[in-house]
């Protein structure tokens, strides 16, 4: 039986760059795994990273917005913030299922 050995690829040098936009420039036309072996990249957590947010509209029967109300106002939370928290929940669930 014939050992088989992967060649493992020299990576390229990172220029040094003059300017963020000179290496925005860069990196929109290179591949950076020809640079840089992700292979030995730390796993990142950003704790303060907030989520973009869209502003949606959405029409409700006012008794639900009530009711909404109700239940929000008995837990100290804006009705507002109540619905993204039933809303996650639920996505929750059914992804999960």
């Amino acid at each position: 039986m014939k050992e088989t050995s992967m060649k493992i690829k020299e990576k390229k040098q990172i220029p040094d760059f003059k300017t963020e936009a000179e290496e925005q420039e860069f990196w929109a036309h290179h591949d950076s795994s020809e640079y840089i072996d992700w292979g030995k990249a730390d796993t990142v957590t950003l704790p303060k990273l907030k989520p973009s947010l869209k502003t949606i509209s959405i029409r409700l029967p006012k008794i639900m917005i009530d009711e909404l109300k109700v239940l929000a106002n008995k837990r100290d939370v804006p009705y507002q913030s109540l619905m993204k928290i039933f809303i996650a929940e639920r996505l929750e669930q059914e992804l999960h299922k």
